[in-house]
């Protein structure tokens, strides 16, 4: 079966021209013109993944996001964006988006994200070892994760890979799909420290390059969410190199 596009973009030329070049990679595309269809069709038809433009008349691209989010609703989000601050892009991730795209774009971006996306809808497995990384990877000494196949723990974290649930401590954290699977690996390989590009390759499919600023700023949301005053910081970053989860 072909998985399935809602697309929602306003401007007719750019929409008619992504649904077919969607619809030649082997997609099944619902191609829409505004925010209120776009919410229409994701409730009727549960589409596979959602490619919402940022700015749309009436109901945009991120109150579409906001919503689906509010109702629990976790299907893949690429969002379209002719708006290239930092601060515009951080919107649309902290509105639930998992990955956006900045216009004019080539659309063989367009289909690598999205493969990165729907390769991410099953859980991440990743190994816990030295080999786990897949590229320069440095233990640190640290409790083991304890694994199994619904839950992993480490460093005061729990997280119910079923549910898609998870906690520090008593207090459950309000994760998006994006640092749900960032967070996963860095339990996973707690006390292992991941490079930039092993992180990439396992979260997003691809490498964005050394001036790609997407990991850095998921990293900053994880930590807004985990840190707690007087208890100590679990994500480092190892300048140079990349990130390890750990208690000090």
């Amino acid at each position: 079966m072909p998985q399935t596009v809602l697309l929602a973009e306003d401007d007719r030329a750019i929409r008619h021209a992504l649904e077919r070049a969607l619809t030649l990679e082997g997609y099944e595309v619902t191609a829409v013109a505004d925010g209120v269809e776009a919410l229409a069709h994701a409730h009727r038809t549960n589409p596979d993944v959602l490619v919402l433009d940022v700015m749309m008349p009436g109901i945009d691209g991120l109150q579409v996001c906001r919503v689906l989010r509010a109702e629990g609703d976790r299907t893949p989000i690429l969002m379209l964006t002719a708006l290239v601050e930092t601060a515009d892009r951080i919107a649309g991730l902290d509105a639930g988006a998992d990955d956006y795209v900045v216009k004019p774009f080539d659309v063989e971006e367009v289909f690598a994200r999205l493969r990165a996306l729907l390769r991410r809808t099953s859980p991440v497995t990743t190994g816990g070892g030295s080999s786990g990384g897949g590229g320069g990877v440095a233990v640190e000494p640290g409790r083991e994760p304890q694994v199994s196949d619904r839950q992993v723990e480490a460093a005061g974290l729990r997280m119910d890979l079923q549910a898609r649930r998870a906690w520090r401590g008593r207090r459950e954290l309000e994760l998006t799909r994006t640092e749900f699977e960032l967070l996963e690996l860095l339990v996973r390989n707690a006390g292992i420290v991941l490079d930039h590009s092993t992180i990439y390759d396992r979260i997003w499919g691809y490498d964005f390059g050394p001036g790609s600023k997407n990991l850095a700023v998921y990293v900053g949301y994880l930590r807004r969410k985990l840190d707690e005053p007087g208890a100590p910081q679990l994500i480092h970053t190892v300048r140079g190199v990349g990130y390890v989860l750990r208690e000090d």
